[in-house]
């Protein structure tokens, strides 16, 4: 399942893990990225948080927490290489994973229509 934020971060449910990018409308917005700080695994976080910084040739931007949370793991690829998340931004450009307590927190997300339509 997968589901969208109005930050333009995509969510995939994984059990009780989702997986958090940035949408590729977003990475085209942004232009090339230079620099990805990704969160420390284990950290808690709260919805609406800032927990990782990326910035691009034109600008740098907070991505927040989607969700209540405990960072699991983090994509230290994007960090050695943040153009992986211009060249595959819902794919091998993932951020990190988050272990959330209630899954049913997703359903007030976007779906992917609903995306499409607030990207314009």
């Amino acid at each position: 399942m997968l589901k969208y934020t109005e930050d333009h971060e995509w969510l995939r449910l994984d059990g009780d893990t989702v997986t958090v990018g940035i949408t590729e409308h977003a990475a085209t917005q942004l232009g090339d990225l230079v620099f990805v700080e990704l969160p420390e695994v284990g950290r808690t976080v709260s919805k609406g948080e800032e927990c990782a910084v990326i910035e691009s040739v034109k600008a740098a931007s907070d991505i927040v927490a989607p969700l209540d949370g405990e960072i699991t793991e983090v994509n230290d690829a994007i960090v050695d290489d943040p153009a992986k998340v211009n060249a595959d931004p819902a794919g091998e450009g993932w951020f990190f994973r988050m272990k959330i307590a209630d899954a049913s927190a997703l359903d007030g997300f976007m779906d992917e229509d609903a995306y499409k339509a607030h990207a314009g």
